[in-house]
């Protein structure tokens, strides 16, 4: 179990994190937020490369700060760019990651087999890394984060550059995951959450915000969500959350404050306006509006 205790944390005299406590078990936590909103500082915190200016973080009960290598060896991380070197191939770049972990080299190649197979990688494992396109070289960052089979993944946008199907892929390997390890992800890209997060995170101002899981942070806009013609007007009460495509046509999606539950004309929406479900989006766009 990994605890966040009351954790603050002031960069260039502006406070990121401001008493932050968080409690995170075996699954899948997805970190929302906009920018400048502490999300990437309290990824640096858990990933030991910043340290908290008051409270802790415990690993088991432990200050990561005193089990300095120890935490280390049990953590896999993914930055948002991460350093690699052009001339080597994922398996001999893997192979110094390794080395650096202290796997013996019959261990790491085995490893490194099975990591190479997971992200889709196997069959170019020998070409050189500056020959691989964006979303390539990002299933190479997963499987450099997966090399010392972490008990903490940590995991900053993870999703950046890669396509629908590796997407999907990289999914089913976090889903695989979050039986045996603690994941932390954020991304911004809200659906990637939607479908593989057992809580999300939400924070705001340097605070948490909010700590459910998607199906309850959903649950409280249910009613609430419309598809209206697009000349439906914005009155007070009405937020507008984007357009979509229905049979050819443009309509709006809003969220409307009125009762849960009553007809469109109750509502003062139009007759055709039809209440839909809510998404993780939703959610995001009404908690930190624009």
């Amino acid at each position: 179990m990994l605890t966040v205790e009351h954790v603050t944390k002031t960069l260039s005299g502006r406070t990121i994190l401001r008493d932050v406590n968080l409690t995170f078990d075996r699954g899948v936590y997805g970190l929302l937020a906009p920018n400048g909103a502490g999300k990437t500082t309290l990824i640096r915190l858990l990933a030991t490369l910043l340290f908290p200016d008051s409270g802790t973080i415990r690993l088991d009960g432990e200050d990561i700060t005193a089990m300095g290598e120890r935490y280390r060896a049990r953590l896999g991380y993914l930055p948002q760019d991460f350093g690699y070197y052009p001339g080597y191939t994922p398996r001999r770049f893997l192979r110094y990651l390794a080395a650096l972990q202290g796997l013996t080299r019959t261990r790491a190649d085995e490893r490194i087999d099975t990591l190479l197979d997971m992200v889709g990688l196997a069959d170019v494992a020998d070409r050189r890394l500056r020959t691989f396109s964006g979303g390539m070289i990002q299933r190479v960052g997963i499987a450099q984060a997966l090399i010392n089979d972490p008990d903490l993944l940590v995991l900053d946008e993870p999703t950046v550059g890669l396509d629908p199907r590796e997407r999907v892929r990289f999914r089913n390997i976090i889903h695989e995951l979050a039986s045996t390890c603690i994941v932390i992800l954020s991304t911004h890209i809200v659906s990637d959450l939607e479908t593989i997060a057992d809580r999300i995170v939400m924070l705001r101002d340097g605070t948490v915000l909010r700590d459910d899981t998607p199906a309850a942070i959903r649950a409280e806009l249910d009613g609430r969500i419309w598809q209206v013609p697009v000349s439906t007007p914005l009155d007070a009460g009405r937020t507008l959350l984007g357009e979509v495509q229905v049979g050819g046509e443009t309509r709006l999606r809003i969220h409307c404050a009125a009762r849960p539950g009553l007809a469109p004309s109750d509502a003062g929406l139009p007759p055709d306006a039809v209440p839909v479900p809510p998404s993780l989006e939703d959610a995001f766009l009404l908690a930190y509006g624009d």
